[in-house]
Parts: structure tokens; sequence; C-alpha cells
């Protein structure tokens, strides 16, 4: 290597970055050790770090918020972490979080070797969305695969006029305080856009999300604005609310249509005033959180309804941004199914790089009902079913829906009542026995069973695990998509 690289190492135990480093120096580098987040994270800000490599449980940052920090401050900063405690969750969750490679202790010295020679010599060519986001590229992007064209920070993939569209008005809408409003389908990528505002407005403050259709009203009331000891049976000491969390953050609400109309009023007050009492206090407390709203509802027909208010709509819809489903926008089905691809090859240890013609041919055709949550369950699924010396996903690897081109009952309802109206409304017997009935006409697939009846797939996995409906629909919980 022509040049001497700056390597951090992130890890308090000291025998292994000692014996971590001393490998790396054998190759040239020059290596420091960080004891904890914080003083890591301080190295970044002020040197000139060419690699960080952390473990993920480490005094005050854990190493997927050092990795959320360090890319604040070096969106390019390539980023390799490594646990004891490691499972093929916590390797996708990196990947996805745009870690260039994740290892598992104890560490194979020369597997890690040679991942950093490929780090460093990819690192030169990577760039941020843009000069002005804070963002990150995803890990698909960089190492040994080409990355899917239109590749954007935060795991945001496609490449198709709507894609462009929805991105520039993302990075005119991130400096401001405004409130946004993201529409679509279960599984279009909301949650994925609200972080990347999130992240291109650079807040000091954390993301977080709270989903208003998985949690009963009592609860979902103490989660958002806290309690205080005693506030009600069980409540044995203080607790802060997603608000106070936020507070000089982004709060991430999803189904928001779904929110009891009493506690809308007391949304918009924090909208209006940035005040709120915690339940069973009388302490008002004033926070700077920035609000981003996520439905797959019509609201404008809930407010018809009056099971939404119209204040609050208003107030919400500053900023509107309408997020196609995948059937609309065919040219992002092949760069989506390539990232997936690189995530999950990665993670289950696949030679894996690309999808077949044939493949990609019948994924063209298919209607995507789950959008790309459905998409990239399909390639995991593939992926994991694949022999170990494939290198492409082909026809037999994708199930029967696909390969079919028509998944069972897709965009029809179950019951008598369309998605239009709320599943909710029909009270908790007829809920059981809907979600059953839609849990065994999908064989227990927890995105297509929402399309069906018109809810999110997080209400679903929610209530079928509360009701212990898995059984009827599957007979396995893991098959759960």
């Amino acid at each position: 290597m022509s040049t001497r690289s700056y390597i951090l190492v992130a890890d308090d135990e000291a025998d292994s970055s000692r014996r971590l480093g001393a490998a790396l120096e054998k190759d040239g580098h020059y290596v420091r050790a960080a004891r904890d987040g914080e003083e890591a994270c301080q190295v970044i800000t002020e040197e000139n770090v060419d690699l960080l490599i952390s473990e993920l449980v480490i005094p005050s940052l854990n190493g997927f918020e050092l990795l959320d920090a360090a890319h604040q401050v070096r969106p390019t900063l390539p980023v390799i972490l490594v646990s004891s405690y490691g499972t093929i969750e916590t390797a996708v969750k990196a990947l996805r979080q745009g870690a260039f490679h994740y290892f598992q202790k104890p560490l194979d010295l020369d597997a890690v070797r040679a991942t950093v020679a490929e780090a460093l010599g990819s690192s030169s060519t990577q760039t941020p969305i843009s000069p002005a986001s804070r963002g990150r590229q995803p890990a698909a992007s960089r190492g040994r695969q080409p990355a899917a064209p239109g590749a954007y920070g935060l795991g945001i993939v496609g490449q198709g006029p709507w894609l462009q569209q929805a991105l520039d008005l993302v990075r005119r809408v991130a400096p401001s305080r405004a409130t946004v409003l993201l529409t679509g389908e279960s599984g279009t990528g909301k949650e994925l856009f609200a972080r990347a505002i999130h992240s291109m407005k650079g807040r000091s403050g954390p993301f977080v999300a709270v989903s208003c259709g998985a949690l009963s009203r009592d609860l979902l009331e103490s989660e958002l604005f806290g309690h205080e000891k005693g506030a009600f049976t069980g409540a044995d000491r203080q607790k802060p609310g997603r608000f106070e969390l936020a507070d000089g953050g982004t709060l991430f609400l999803d189904e928001i249509a779904e929110m009891p109309v009493d506690l809308q009023v007391k949304l918009l007050r924090v909208l209006q005033e940035r005040q709120f009492e915690r339940v069973g206090g009388t302490d008002t407390l004033t926070v700077d959180v920035r609000i981003i709203a996520a439905t797959n509802r019509d609201l404008a027909t809930a407010v018809r309804e009056r099971t939404f208010r119209e204040d609050l709509y208003y107030r919400l819809k500053v900023v509107e941004i309408g997020l196609l489903p995948l059937r609309q926008r065919p040219e992002d089905i092949e760069p989506l199914a390539t990232h997936f691809v690189q995530i999950y090859a990665r993670a289950n240890g696949k030679r894996i790089a690309r999808v077949s013609p044939e493949a990609l041919e019948l994924l063209r055709r298919y209607p995507w009902p789950g959008n790309a949550r459905e998409l990239e369950n399909y390639v995991e699924r593939a992926v994991v079913l694949a022999e170990p010396e494939a290198t492409e996903i082909d026809p037999s690897l994708l199930p029967d829906a696909v390969r079919l081109g028509s998944p069972e009952l897709r965009f029809q309802p179950v019951t008598a009542w369309g998605p239009s109206v709320s599943l909710r409304r029909g009270g908790e017997q007829l809920q059981r026995a809907a979600l059953g009935e839609a849990l065994m006409k999908t064989n227990g697939n927890a995105t297509l069973a929402a399309q069906l009846l018109g809810v999110s797939p997080r209400w679903v996995r929610y209530h079928a695990d509360r009701w212990d409906l898995w059984r009827r629909g599957t007979t396995s919980r893991a098959r759960k998509p």
C-alpha cells in the first residue's frame, strides 16, 4: 500500500484490541485504540481516520450508535463491526445500517486483514448522497460487488424518475422544521424515507420511531408522553416518553391513522406548542422534536369518516411525500433485488452475486402486493435455500407465487368489508376471526395478510402474537415475514 492507513479500533477488551492492532500493524497500518464509543467518536471528529473497527458492545455508545455517529461526521468512512454475541439478524442489521462488513468473535485475523485491505481500497471512491447530506451509502454499494444502480443512503434503492423526484423533495424539506407526511402502501419504505430526512437534516438528537397501530390506547399514550410513578397500576417508576427521548431529533409516528381520536388532540397540542405533560403528571415539558408521520390509509377518507381529526390532518400534511407501490415502478425491481442479494449473501456466507435473467423476468411480472418488503423476504429466502456453490438466484429458488405470477387472493378482502373500512371497528371477536382467516389463506404471510385486511403488517404480527394465531396460518412462527 502506497500510504500508511490510519485505523481506529474501538474495543474495551484490551487483549482483543491489542491482538487485532498487532496484526494490522504488520500490514503497515497505524492503529489507535479507543476504550469506549465517546472516545472513538472524538477521534473520528478530530483526526483523519481511514477505517473504524468497532465492537458492538462497548461503553457509552454501542457499535450501532457509533456507526451512526461516525457517518454523521464522515459519511464515507468504512466501518467494520465485530461482536462476541452475533446472529444472522445482527449481521443483516449491521450491513443495512451502512457497515462495510461484520465479523463474529473469535476473529479470523487473516479474514479481517483481507477485508481491511478491501475496505481501504474502496473507500477512496465512496461519495455521500450529496454535499449537504450526512447520510451514508448502503453496505451493498461497497466492496467486491458493484453497487446497485441508484443506491442511495440508508437503504433507499432505485433508478426510476419517480424516486429521483421523491429524493429531491426529501433534500429540500430536510433542512426545514416542517412536519412531513409519508403516504403509501405497506412495504414501500416509509421509514427509510423518514430516516433519510432525519439524516440529511443532521439534527443532534436521535431518530425515534413508534408504531401507533401496534399498541393499545393506554400503552400508546404512555409510550408517547411518558408517565409518572403511580400514574396507573404497575407504574412503579417515572418513565420518559418518546417525545422526551427524541428531543433535539426526530419522532417518526408510523400508522398515524390508527391513533385514537382523544390522543390526536394531545398530539395536536405538541405540534402547535411543543409542550405536553406525562401521564399522571402536572409539570409541563417542552421539547424540540421534528414530527414525521406515515400512513398506508387515505387520511382524507378517515377525516370524512370522523376517525381522524381534520385540524391534525392539515397540521401533519405540511409536506406530503407519496411513495409509489413497487408494481408501479418496475424499473426499480432489478436494483432492489441486487441490493438485497448482496446484503443476504454476505450475511449468510454465500457466493451469490446476482439474479439470473430468467428469475429477474419473473420478478418483473409479479404484482408485489407486499412491495419492497415482500421482495426482500423472497430474496432472503432464495439466498438461504441456495446451494453453497451457487453464484446466482435462478427461478427454482423463487416461491410458487412468484413463478406463477399470481399471489393468492391478491388485493381481495377476506371479509365482507373492504380495506377502506378500519378493521378495528369490527370488535375483537370479528378481528380474531378475520385475522385467522387471512393467515390461513396466505400461509402465515403477515405482509400478504395485511394486504387482504387493509391493515399494516405490524398490526397483523402484534395481534397474531397476542391471540396465538400463528399455528392456524403456518406450522412455525419463524415463517412470518
